[in-house]
């Protein structure tokens, strides 16, 4: 990528978030003014208010995938469920705002999005290698709602860890 181009895509995401932690709307308008570019610029490179918020939600869920893809295959499905779930509790904490808009931005086709996917994917293959008896992929898409930023906000990170640690549990028991 050109020097420019990223130098534009990195005050394009430092806009998004800014104006999220601001709680005012994120419009391409309102992106482009704040960021120092052309909406053009801004259109090009995300295509929508959707596409703003896939591109950020990926960016800041880089470690989680690393962690997916690190983890070590010898410990238990149920051990790397904990630890993945406890991470996602951290990243939602971290980043309500940007989770509720993508929520509401995604919400038409929510369980397309690349981010979304990669987690249900990695979630349902532990719960499938714990306990194959069970409906893996629905009880995946049943945790992940736990992850709603409204649901996030109104618990608090520390009671959403403990009680999405609780579902887990259950589920895999």
């Amino acid at each position: 990528m050109r020097s420019d181009a990223t130098r534009n895509r990195e005050a394009i995401l430092r806009a998004v978030e800014e104006l999220l932690a601001a709680g005012e709307s994120v419009s391409l308008d309102r992106v482009a003014e704040a960021a120092g570019v052309g909406k053009g610029t801004v259109f090009r490179r995300f295509g929508s208010r959707t596409g703003l918020f896939q591109e950020l939600l990926a960016e800041r869920a880089e470690r989680l995938a690393a962690r997916i893809a690190a983890e070590d295959p010898a410990l238990p499905a149920r051990e790397r469920l904990f630890g993945f779930l406890d991470e996602l509790a951290d990243l939602a904490g971290r980043n309500i705002a940007l989770f509720a808009a993508h929520e509401r931005a995604c919400a038409e086709d929510k369980y397309a999005d690349p981010t979304y996917l990669r987690w249900h994917t990695h979630v349902t293959a532990l719960i499938a290698e714990a306990r194959p008896d069970r409906d893996a992929g629905f009880l995946a898409h049943t945790v992940l709602a736990s992850f709603d930023g409204e649901l996030v906000r109104h618990l608090g990170v520390d009671r959403l860890k403990r009680s999405v640690r609780e579902l887990a549990a259950a589920l895999t028991a």
